[in-house]
């Protein structure tokens, strides 16, 4: 676990509707689901409200990139998003790889027993939860943190 940067993370899976919040103990033993937030322009205040519950070391939030690698349109949706929460938030940003992360989501919670209509309202959460802790292991296996920081002042393009 050499290099790992102890304390709290919030990982974010921005939505079209919906962004899910997990979050992570300050060890990084694990990332847990905490809400869903409705997609709106209250979204980002409610998301700086869960944070201050929390000594944040970050916000990872979920780039959505095409199986190439290449920008979507929600990836600019994303990056715009990011760079509003870092602004409001004054927290620092990373912006991570999420190819999978809600196929992976859904894929649980189907093999846990639920109908695609029924993970509806929570699938957005655990799709945080799945790119928290790809960041998270990415970390701790590599020694540096998954993805790329954002500046807090910039501005989205």
């Amino acid at each position: 676990m050499s290099g790992f940067r102890r304390g709290v993370r919030l990982g974010i899976d921005v939505g079209r509707a919906r962004v899910g919040v997990a979050r992570s103990d300050p060890d990084g033993m694990l990332a847990v689901p905490v809400e869903t937030v409705p997609r709106d322009d209250l979204s980002i205040d409610r998301i700086v409200e869960i944070a201050g519950d929390y000594d944040l070391l970050e916000f990872v939030v979920g780039l959505p990139v095409n199986m190439q690698g290449a920008d979507t349109p929600s990836t600019t949706d994303a990056r715009e998003f990011a760079a509003a929460l870092g602004r409001r938030s004054g927290a620092p940003v990373r912006l991570v790889d999420e190819r999978l992360s809600t196929v992976t989501a859904h894929a649980a919670l189907r093999s846990s027993g639920r109908s695609q209509k029924k993970s509806r309202s929570i699938v957005d959460q655990v799709a945080a939860v799945v790119l928290l802790q790809q960041a998270i292991d990415t970390e701790k296996s590599t020694g540096n943190p998954a993805g790329a920081t954002i500046p807090v002042d910039e501005e989205p393009a």
